[in-house]
């Protein structure tokens, strides 16, 4: 049962990594790009480390602190950089696409 749960966990963060990935390529201009690292990718990243803490945790010699900090770091860390990266372009006057 937690082979199923794990896997679940790998998917959905497989999914979010790749979505957040390809709208890191494929947007138009800096401030729509910005979203997909700093939101999909995260959320993505976010999911295998909680498959990490739960198959480590269940499977192992107990909880796994290295997982769960690194996965609080990452949640708070990168809606900061994100807001920092795009007011540095703000004013920059960095220019956007229009559709």
């Amino acid at each position: 049962m937690v082979d199923i749960i794990v896997s679940v966990f790998i998917l959905i963060g497989a999914a979010f990594t790749l979505v957040g990935s390809i709208g890191l390529a494929r947007l138009p201009d800096f401030f729509t790009r910005l979203h997909g690292p700093s939101k999909a990718t995260t959320l993505g990243v976010g999911g295998l480390l909680i498959a990490s803490i739960l198959h480590f945790s269940l499977r192992g010699e107990g909880p796994s602190l290295h997982e769960l900090l690194i996965t609080v770091f990452l949640m708070v860390t990168a809606p900061i950089s994100a807001q920092i990266l795009g007011q540095a372009a703000l004013r920059l006057k960095q220019r956007r696409e229009r559709a």
